[in-house]
């Protein structure tokens, strides 16, 4: 599959891969790394840079702070999700109180768009 790639993001992209939040921590390390499919961290798609992308399964997996329920944020988020769904990526969003409180959860849905 190719898409465009905004080499001017590597940098930010490589920063967030060395300082990866608790959250995202606990899900690479605790569930994605177990899984039997190839999963890259802070990937840079077009002029985004996308928490977890799994490309043999076009699934796009974004973990959202707090500052992500802000209404200019939500209004970003759905342009942003909007513009990868068009590239035939799924997007999933969980937020990281559902990381720290319903763990089981966010690993089985993200299981089940997979495609295993």
């Amino acid at each position: 599959m190719t898409y465009l790639y905004n080499k001017k993001l590597k940098g930010n992209s490589r920063n967030l891969r060395n300082n990866m939040t608790k959250e995202e921590k606990r899900l690479w390390y605790d569930f994605i790394k177990t899984l039997p499919v190839t999963f890259n961290r802070q990937k840079v798609i077009n002029n985004y840079i996308v928490d977890f992308f799994c490309a043999s399964s076009k699934l796009i997996i974004e973990l959202d702070g707090s500052q992500h329920y802000e209404e200019e944020n939500e209004i970003a988020d759905k342009e942003r999700d909007m513009s990868l769904q068009n590239l035939g990526f799924r997007v999933l969003r969980f937020s990281n109180r559902d990381v720290n409180e319903r763990f089981s959860y966010v690993c089985a849905e993200i299981y089940r768009y997979l495609n295993l």
